[in-house]
């Protein structure tokens, strides 16, 4: 009887070893290469990018959105709050809408930036970060690429700005309140703060793709990310 039971138990546990090779040979039951991986992880982040660029690039695409509206920056909040106590309300607001206005026209030019900086990515592990969370892929693409992106986007979020008057508008209303007497003088950067803001925008959209992409059938526009995305998941 003892003797039987450890045959029970044997044949137990080597089923089970059997059942966890089976499920370490899974993957390459697929027939997704480590290279279509990296390639379909950056299909994926350019088609969240080409959206992104389209849901902003156009008149209140910044603006009239709750999440992704650029308000005053937080170092200069006081000079809103102070100019709207004094009855300059409308020069913080025409401030506020052409900021908007120059980071939904610098958007339209975000595309061949981003696009650029995910073709010349390295990925190392693709295959990983095919298997992993919802947005991993842009997290990855964030953290890689971010210093370059800011670094070639800023230019243009100041052209835009410029173009807008944004940058005169934000200046007039800095002008105004370091004109008031005895307030502590300041001078925001104003660029920066877009750029960083209008950066975030994009990469938050991306990743709003790339769990898409993931989860819904649909949404894999293409041979590759349904090969790459349906074999994993």
């Amino acid at each position: 009887m003892i003797k039987m039971k450890r045959i029970f138990i044997a044949v137990i546990f080597s089923g089970l070893f059997y059942g966890c090779d089976v499920i370490k040979q899974l993957p390459q039951a697929t027939g997704v290469t480590e290279a279509e991986a990296g390639e379909g992880i950056k299909e994926a982040l350019s088609q969240g990018l080409v959206g992104a660029v389209l849901k902003l690039n156009k008149e209140d695409g910044f603006f009239k959105d709750a999440f992704y509206k650029i308000l005053i920056p937080e170092d200069a909040r006081k000079v809103e709050n102070t100019l709207r106590d004094i009855g300059l309300g409308s020069m913080v607001d025409k401030a506020i809408l052409q900021i908007n206005r120059g980071a939904e026209d610098a958007a339209g030019y975000a595309k061949p930036i981003f696009v650029n900086a995910i073709k010349s990515m390295s990925i190392q592990d693709a295959i990983g970060l095919v298997r992993n969370g919802d947005t991993s892929a842009t997290h990855f693409f964030r953290d890689k690429t971010t210093a370059q992106l800011i670094a070639a986007f800023t230019p243009v979020i100041k052209s835009s700005l410029d173009k807008v008057n944004a940058t005169k508008y934000y200046g007039d209303m800095i002008t105004r309140y370091n004109s008031i007497p005895l307030v502590k003088k300041i001078n925001p950067d104003l660029t920066g703060y877009v750029t960083l803001k209008a950066t975030n925008a994009l990469f938050d959209l991306v990743a709003q793709e790339e769990k898409n992409i993931r989860n819904n059938f649909a949404a894999r526009t293409t041979d590759l990310l349904k090969k790459v995305f349906g074999g994993y998941l």
